[in-house]
C-alpha cells in the first residue's frame, strides 16, 4: 500500500513538473523508451532464468539436490535447527540456499516458498517464527558465489567481462548475510526478553 502511494506520488510530481516546465513531450518520450527498455531487459533475462530453473529441476530429478542437501545439512542445522527436522522442509531449504549461492534469485523463490510453508506448518502458528524471519533475511541478503543473474544483466548491456564483479559480490554478500544473521538473532533475543 505504501509503495503504491509512493509510486503514484512520483508520477504526479513528474507529470506536474513536466507540464509546468513545458516538457510534457519529453516525459512521454521517456516513458515510452523506459517501457521499451524494460521489456527488452525482461526478455534478455528470461532465457537465463529459464536455463537455471531447468538446471535446478535437473538437480532435483537426478538426485544431486539430495546430495547437496546432505552436504548443506550441518550448516543448515545450526542456522535452522527446528526446520531441518522435517525432510521436505530441509530439502526445500537446501535447494533455496544452493540456488541463492548460484545467484539465481528467481529460481530460488519456489524452493524458498516451499521451505517457508514447511516452517509455517511446523510452527502451527499464524505468526512468522524466528527461523522463518531468518529465512527471509537470508534470501534477501544471500551469499552469491556465482552471480548468474547479475552477470546475465551485465552481458545483455554489453559488458566485456560480466563476471569481473565477483570479488565485490563475494565481499558485499558476505557482509550483508553476516549483518542480517546478527540483526535477526538480536531481534529474536530482544523479543524473548
Amino acid at each position: 500500500m505504501i509503495l503504491s502511494v509512493f509510486i503514484c506520488g512520483m508520477l504526479l510530481i513528474s507529470i506536474s513538473y513536466a507540464a509546468l516546465s513545458g516538457n510534457i513531450s519529453l516525459l512521454s518520450t521517456a516513458a515510452l523508451e523506459g517501457a521499451k527498455d524494460a521489456v527488452g531487459l525482461c526478455l534478455s533475462l528470461c532465457g537465463t532464468v529459464c536455463l537455471w530453473s531447468g538446471v535446478m529441476e535437473l538437480m532435483a530429478r537426478s538426485g544431486l539436490a539430495d546430495k547437496l542437501s546432505r552436504l548443506l545439512k550441518p550448516i543448515l542445522c545450526r542456522i535452522f535447527p527446528n526446520a531441518v527436522r522435517d525432510e521436505e522442509t530441509s530439502r526445500a531449504l537446501s535447494q533455496n540456499v544452493s540456488a541463492n549461492l548460484l545467484g539465481l534469485g528467481n529460481a530460488a523463490t519456489p524452493a524458498g516458498i516451499r521451505a517457508a510453508l514447511g516452517m509455517q506448518r511446523q510452527s502451527g502458528s499464524e505468526r512468522a517464527g524466528n527461523e522463518l524471519c531468518l529465512l527471509v533475511v537470508l534470501n534477501t541478503a544471500s551469499i552469491q558465489l556465482i552471480p548468474a543473474t547479475a552477470a546475465a544483466l551485465r552481458a545483455s548491456l554489453g559488458a566485456a567481462a560480466p563476471f569481473d564483479i565477483l570479488p565485490a559480490v563475494w565481499l558485499s554478500s558476505l557482509c550483508s548475510v553476516t549483518a542480517g544473521i546478527f540483526a535477526a538473532r538480536m531481534f529474536a533475543r530482544a523479543l524473548k526478553a
